[in-house]
C-alpha cells in the first residue's frame, strides 16, 4: 500500500506543480499577477486550492478522488487551452528541482515508513523559490553579458519605440523605411520584455547592425527604465497612450509616467512623443501632433505630413499617425524615397489584415486590444454596405466601462456579434440586441460557427481573441 501512496504523491505534486507552472508563464512568471490579476480565479480554487485541502483533510480516501476527479478535471482543463505549456528551459528547470525535492521527500517517507504530512506544499514552494533564485542567477549574468555587447558596438545606432497601441506597427513600419539604407535589425515579432529583449541581443543581434529597433513593453512602473537602462536608445517614438493595461497601473497618469521613463536614456538625441502624452517639449523631446489629413477606406490610407502626400494599402486611420511617427525618426537618419517605401508597407500580421475567402471578406485584427483601435476599426467597418460580423472577446485588462462603450458601438455596426470570451460575457449580453448576439464557448467550435452564421458576401471581423485562460 505504501508504494501506492508514494506513487500517487509525486502524480498528485506533479499534477499541482503543472498547474502552477502553467499559468505562471500565461502571467509572465509574475506570482503576484497570476493570484491578483487572473481572469479565471476559480480555476485557482478548482485545481489547487481544493485538492491541497481535501489531500489535508482526507485519508486514504483521499486517492479516490484524486484518480476520479482532479486527473480527469485537469486533463480535460489542458486539452481545452489554446495556449499550451512552453517546456522553455525555465519550466524544465522547474521541473527538475521539483523531481529533486519529491523523490527526496518520499525516499524519507519509505525510510521512516511515515509520511510527511506537508509533503504536498513544501516541495511546490521550495521548487519555486529555487527556480527563481537561479532565474536571477541567470538574468543578472545575461543581463550583464547583453549590456556588454551593446557597449561594444559603439557604432550602432538604437531606436527605442513605447506607447499603448501601436508599439509593433511602429516598429515594423520603420524597420520597412529603414532596412534599404542601414543594416537594420528589430527586436522579433512582439518581443519586447527585459527578458526577452535580453535574449535577443545576445543570441540574435547582428553585430555589424548599425540600426537597432527596439520595442518597448510595460506591466508596471520602471520597466522601461529597466529597458532604456540596458539599451540606451539614441532616439525615441512614444506613440499614442490611453488606458491599455489599465488593471495594472490603475491610472492614465501611471500609464504616461511608465511609457515616458525612456526620454530620459543617456544618449538621447531625439525622442518624438504623441500629443496624448501632453509632454513639455525641449530641445531633444518634440511633441507629436501633425494634422494628417487621413482618408481611409477598405482599399487603404492617404493622408499628407510635411507637405508630402503618403498613400499605403493598410487598413485603419490611426495607422498614419504610426507611419508619420516612423517617418520622423527615418528623415532623421536621411532615409530614401520613403514616399515609395511608405507605399510598399504591409500590414502588421493580425492587425486589420485583410483577407478574401470563399466569397466573404475576412478583416483578421485579432491582434489588436485596445479601445481606440477597436473603435476605430468599427467605424472602418461601418462603410461596408453589406452583412457584418463581428468576432471578438472585448478588451482584457480594461474595465467595465471600456468594455461597454465598445458593446454598444459593436451594435451600432454589426449585424451579428459571436463573443469569445467568459470575462466579457455580460457586459456583451446586456449591450448587444439579444437577436445578433451569439456567446461562442468552445473556439475549437469556430469553424461550425462561422458556417452556421456567415455568408458569401459577408464582412467578418476578428477583434481582439484573448487566449482562452482569459
Amino acid at each position: 500500500m505504501i508504494w501506492f501512496e508514494l506513487f500517487s504523491h509525486i502524480f498528485f505534486v506533479f499534477l499541482l506543480g503543472f498547474y502552477l507552472i502553467t499559468n505562471l508563464q500565461f502571467y509572465s512568471y509574475k506570482i503576484e499577477r497570476a493570484l491578483l490579476h487572473h481572469t479565471r480565479p476559480l480555476w485557482h480554487m478548482i485545481y489547487f486550492i481544493i485538492p491541497i485541502f481535501a489531500y489535508y483533510l482526507t485519508d486514504i480516501y483521499f486517492w479516490f478522488y484524486f484518480y476520479l476527479a482532479i486527473v480527469p478535471s485537469l486533463y480535460f482543463w489542458y486539452k481545452r487551452l489554446d495556449t499550451k505549456l512552453v517546456f522553455t528551459n525555465r519550466v524544465k528547470r522547474f521541473f527538475s528541482i521539483l523531481a529533486l525535492l519529491v523523490l527526496f521527500q518520499n525516499f524519507l517517507c519509505l525510510a521512516t515508513q511515515k509520511c510527511i504530512v506537508y509533503g504536498v506544499i513544501l516541495p511546490l514552494l521550495l521548487a519555486y523559490l529555487g527556480s527563481n533564485a537561479i532565474e536571477f542567477l541567470l538574468f543578472s549574468a545575461y543581463k550583464k553579458r547583453a549590456k556588454q555587447k551593446i557597449e561594444s558596438m559603439a557604432h550602432m545606432i538604437v531606436i527605442g519605440i513605447s506607447a499603448s497601441y501601436g508599439k509593433t506597427s511602429i516598429k515594423n513600419f520603420l524597420y520597412h523605411l529603414l532596412k534599404d539604407d542601414f543594416i537594420t535589425y528589430k527586436t522579433p515579432r512582439s518581443v519586447n520584455t527585459i527578458n526577452g529583449i535580453i535574449k535577443d541581443i545576445n543570441e540574435d543581434l547582428p553585430k555589424n547592425t548599425q540600426v537597432y529597433i527596439v520595442e518597448m513593453g510595460a506591466r508596471a512602473r520602471g520597466d522601461i527604465k529597466e529597458i532604456c537602462n540596458l539599451i540606451e536608445p539614441h532616439y525615441i517614438i512614444v506613440g499614442k497612450i490611453g488606458p491599455a493595461h489599465i488593471e495594472y497601473f490603475k491610472t492614465l497618469e501611471n500609464i504616461r509616467d511608465t511609457k515616458l521613463e525612456c526620454i530620459y536614456s543617456k544618449r538621447l538625441k531625439k525622442a518624438f512623443v504623441h500629443q496624448s502624452a501632453m509632454i513639455k517639449e525641449d530641445g531633444k523631446v518634440v511633441e507629436f501632433k501633425p494634422k494628417l489629413h487621413v482618408e481611409a477606406s477598405l482599399d487603404g490610407i492617404s493622408f499628407e505630413f510635411e507637405n508630402e502626400k503618403y498613400s499605403a494599402k493598410l487598413l485603419g486611420g490611426f495607422n498614419a499617425t504610426n507611419i508619420a511617427l516612423a517617418l520622423s525618426v527615418a528623415k532623421e537618419l536621411k532615409a530614401k524615397n520613403l514616399i515609395q517605401k511608405v507605399a510598399t508597407l504591409k500590414p502588421v500580421e493580425h492587425r486589420l489584415q485583410k483577407i478574401e475567402a470563399n466569397g466573404k471578406i475576412i478583416i483578421d485584427d485579432s491582434y489588436n486590444g485596445s479601445y481606440d483601435g477597436m473603435l476605430e476599426s468599427f467605424e472602418l467597418i461601418g462603410q461596408y454596405k453589406g452583412r457584418k460580423v463581428l468576432i471578438t472577446a472585448g478588451l482584457i485588462e480594461a474595465n467595465e466601462k471600456l468594455n461597454r462603450e465598445v458593446a454598444q458601438k459593436a451594435n451600432e455596426i454589426f449585424d451579428l456579434v459571436i463573443i469569445t470570451s467568459k470575462s466579457n460575457y455580460s457586459i456583451f449580453a446586456q449591450n448587444i440586441d439579444s437577436k445578433k448576439f451569439k456567446f461562442l464557448k468552445d473556439k475549437s467550435k469556430m469553424e461550425q460557427m462561422l458556417r452556421e452564421n456567415t455568408h458569401r458576401g459577408d464582412l467578418i471581423l476578428f477583434a481582439n481573441d484573448a487566449p482562452n485562460f482569459m
